[in-house]
């Protein structure tokens, strides 16, 4: 699989991956518009100093992920995507090492993410990597997990209440 930035020319593929890795996980919530950062990945990722990566295998795109700045020195992972059938390959991995790696790269210190309970896979690939969850909230039909990581150690640490807000959306 080749990483690269999206480009304009992707819009189509990316948002039939969305679909189709999404519906799958009993977790789509339909389309509205909730998704319509996939129709400005430019204007919502790129341009904020953010992060949109696809995966291509042999000229498909088949994996996805971004990073959301949501201040100097935070972003959200967002749309972390991979086509069923290219599930359990290490696609998701790939994707997620080189959203942390750009992340450095950007100056961001702390990712936070979230996921329904439906999505059992994306948990154990977060948990795999450093994540760790900072609350839960019922959004509709959907009970949410909120994960974060510290890409570096803080100076001192903050002290944090179970369960206290993350800062993305608790």
């Amino acid at each position: 699989m080749i990483i690269r930035q999206y480009k304009k020319a992707d819009e189509a593929a990316v948002w039939a991956l969305h679909n189709a890795a999404l519906v799958p996980t009993g977790a789509h919530a339909g389309n509205g518009p909730w998704d319509d950062d996939l129709h400005h990945i430019p204007e919502i990722y790129l341009s904020p100093g953010g992060e949109f990566l696809v995966g291509v295998v042999e000229k498909e795109i088949v994996a996805m992920g971004a990073l959301k700045r949501i201040s100097p020195t935070r972003a959200e992972v967002k749309r972390m995507r991979v086509l069923p059938r290219h599930q359990r390959q290490g696609f998701g991995q790939a994707i997620l090492r080189s959203l942390e790696t750009r992340a450095r790269e950007l100056g961001i210190s702390t990712l936070c993410l979230d996921t329904t309970t439906q999505q059992e896979p994306a948990q154990a690939l977060y948990r795999k990597n450093g994540f760790r969850e900072v609350g839960r909230r019922q959004q509709g039909a959907f009970e949410v997990i909120f994960f974060e990581k510290e890409l570096r150690e803080p100076a001192l640490p903050a002290y944090r209440r179970p369960g206290a807000a993350s800062g993305c959306r608790v």
